[in-house]
C-alpha cells in the first residue's frame, strides 16, 4: 500500500508535454521508455491539455504527437507506471471504478476514459492534427482517430491486434468508418501491422512525409490551418462529426462497445483475465513474430 505522499507523487507525475508556438499547442505523449504506453494518468493529462489548448484564444490549432521512435504502442498493459488501481479525477461523471464487482468495474472504467474522452476529443471545436511515427497501435488509433487530420511518416505502422484477446477492437470502434468494410475485416482479424503507404492508398492518413521531415511538414499545415477563422473552423468540424453520426458511426460504436464488454466479462468467467491471459510481454512477442522480427 502506497503512503500519502507517494500516492500525491503519482498522481503529480507528468506523462505529456505541452508547447505553444505560432498559435499552434503541441501536446506531446512523454513516455518513449513505455514506447508512449496510455496509463490512465496520461489520459487524464491529456485531457486536461487539451482543455488548455481550447480555452486559450492564441491557440487556434491543436497538434497531437509522441515523444521518441513510436506515437504510441496502446494503452499500458503492465508497465511499472500502470495505474488501475489509483483513484482517477473522473471528468464525465462516471462513478469509482476500483472495487466494483463483476463486469460493472472495467464497464465504468472504459465508458468515462476510453469511449468518454475519445468522444469528447473529437469534438474539441479546434482542428486536431495527430503526428504519427513508427508504431500506432490499438489505443493509439484511438488517439489518432480523435483528429480531424493524420500526418505520418513513411516508417509508421497501424495495428490493431486485440482480437489476440478475444475482443472486437479498440473501445472507439472507428475501424469500419476510417477503412473500407473489407480492409476493416482484415485489419482485425489478421491483426497485422499495416504500413503507412497503404494507410495513405485508404484515406486513414492525409499526407506521407519522411521521418526527418515529419515535424516540419506538420507545422507547417498547422500554421497555415491556423490562418483560417476560428468559427468558421469549428463549424466545419461539427459538420463533419454531424454527417458521420448520420451514416450511423455513433450508434454503431455504442453497439460494438458493449460487445466489447461481453467479450471482457466472457474472457474473466473463463481465464480470470480480462485480456483472457494476453499482457504486454505476451502481446509483444506475438506483434513480433508476425511481423518477422523474431
Amino acid at each position: 500500500m502506497s503512503t500519502a505522499p507517494e500516492a500525491a507523487a503519482d498522481q503529480a507525475k507528468q506523462f505529456i508535454s505541452y508547447e505553444v508556438r505560432d498559435a499552434v499547442a503541441w501536446v506531446m505523449l512523454d513516455r518513449a521508455e513505455y514506447a508512449n504506453t496510455q496509463n490512465y494518468r496520461l489520459l487524464n493529462q491529456l485531457d486536461d491539455a487539451f482543455k488548455r489548448a481550447v480555452d486559450d484564444p492564441a491557440v487556434s490549432v491543436i497538434v497531437l504527437g509522441g515523444k521518441g521512435k513510436h506515437f504510441s504502442a496502446g494503452h499500458d498493459l503492465g508497465t511499472p507506471e500502470k495505474d488501475r488501481h489509483l483513484e482517477r479525477e473522473r471528468k464525465l461523471l462516471w462513478y469509482d471504478h476500483r472495487d466494483l464487482p463483476g463486469a460493472e468495474s472495467q464497464y465504468v472504467l472504459e465508458q468515462d476514459v476510453y469511449l468518454g474522452f475519445c468522444r469528447r476529443w473529437q469534438e474539441l471545436p479546434k482542428p486536431m492534427i495527430a503526428m504519427v511515427q513508427g508504431a500506432c497501435v490499438a489505443g493509439g488509433l484511438m488517439l489518432a482517430w480523435v483528429c480531424d487530420m493524420i500526418v505520418a511518416s513513411e516508417d509508421a505502422f497501424f495495428q490493431d491486434p486485440v482480437v489476440r484477446m478475444g475482443v472486437p477492437g479498440v473501445e472507439y470502434f472507428a475501424h469500419a468508418f476510417e477503412l473500407p468494410p473489407r480492409i476493416a475485416r482484415e485489419f482485425l482479424l489478421l491483426g497485422e501491422r499495416m504500413p503507412a503507404a497503404r494507410a495513405h492508398h485508404f484515406g486513414m492518413v492525409n499526407r506521407l512525409v519522411a521521418r526527418d521531415q515529419l515535424e516540419a511538414e506538420v507545422e507547417k499545415i498547422a500554421v497555415e490551418m491556423a490562418q483560417r477563422p476560428r468559427f468558421g473552423v469549428a463549424l466545419t468540424k461539427q459538420s463533419i462529426n454531424f454527417v458521420e453520426d448520420l451514416r450511423g458511426k455513433r450508434q454503431a460504436m455504442d453497439g460494438v462497445f458493449h460487445m466489447h464488454h461481453l467479450a471482457h466479462a466472457h474472457n474473466q468467467l473463463t481465464t480470470g483475465s480480462l485480456a483472457a491471459g494476453m499482457g504486454a510481454k505476451e502481446m509483444a512477442s506475438a506483434n513480433k513474430a508476425q511481423a518477422g522480427e523474431g
